[in-house]
């Protein structure tokens, strides 16, 4: 039986770093407003969607390019998010209070989330992690991570923000980026020295 660890290890990366981002965000402010089904279920159709695309992409270029270069690539990815998440501010203004929903709230909250989250740092994460590890497990961690994550918004995310500080929720995501980054670095070399 193929191990686990590509599922557990997307699902916690993906989880930390999608806590108190955007769609959090969004989703948190919609469940002020609507019912927590329709969002719960579109936002989480629009990351499976989302995150098998990303997946589908990231095992095809994999294939295309030596498995050194995709480490090293992912390693650079891993590494920027890291530091952009180490050096997350909070903005003054929320733009989730400017979100506007149409009659079909699971059609409009799926197009919402889809559209905002189209190339996000996660995305580009998973299409990383797709092309080094077991592409479906990959999907399957996180897209668990990202239902957690919006359950979580919809329910008691806005509690949680008030006792703790997003900046964070923020940091802790970059150190974990900066880790698998140097991870990634490390095989990037191997398999180089391995050709050598």
């Amino acid at each position: 039986m193929e191990s686990l660890s590509p599922l557990f290890e997307t699902f916690v990366l993906v989880l930390l770093a999608e806590f108190g981002d955007k769609s959090q965000l969004v989703t948190m402010t919609l469940a002020a407003r609507y019912k927590h089904w329709p969002i719960i279920i579109g936002s989480i159709s629009a990351f499976a969607v989302l995150n098998l695309l990303a997946v589908v992409f990231g095992a095809t270029v994999s294939h295309w390019l030596p498995m050194w270069l995709v480490a090293l690539i992912v390693a650079v990815l891993f590494i920027y998010f890291g530091l952009q998440s180490l050096f997350f501010e909070e903005d003054e203004g929320d733009d989730a209070d400017q979100v506007k929903v149409g009659r079909q709230l699971i059609l409009s909250v799926f197009m919402l989330i889809f559209f905002a989250e189209l190339g996000d740092k996660t995305q580009l994460a998973v299409a990383a992690l797709g092309g080094l590890q077991n592409p479906w497990l990959v999907w399957l961690g996180s897209t668990l991570a990202l239902g957690v994550t919006t359950v979580l918004g919809v329910e008691v995310g806005r509690k949680l923000l008030q006792k703790m500080p997003l900046v964070w929720i923020h940091r802790g995501s970059g150190v974990l980026f900066l880790v698998m980054g140097l991870v990634a670095l490390y095989q990037a070399y191997e398999q180089f020295v391995a050709l050598a």
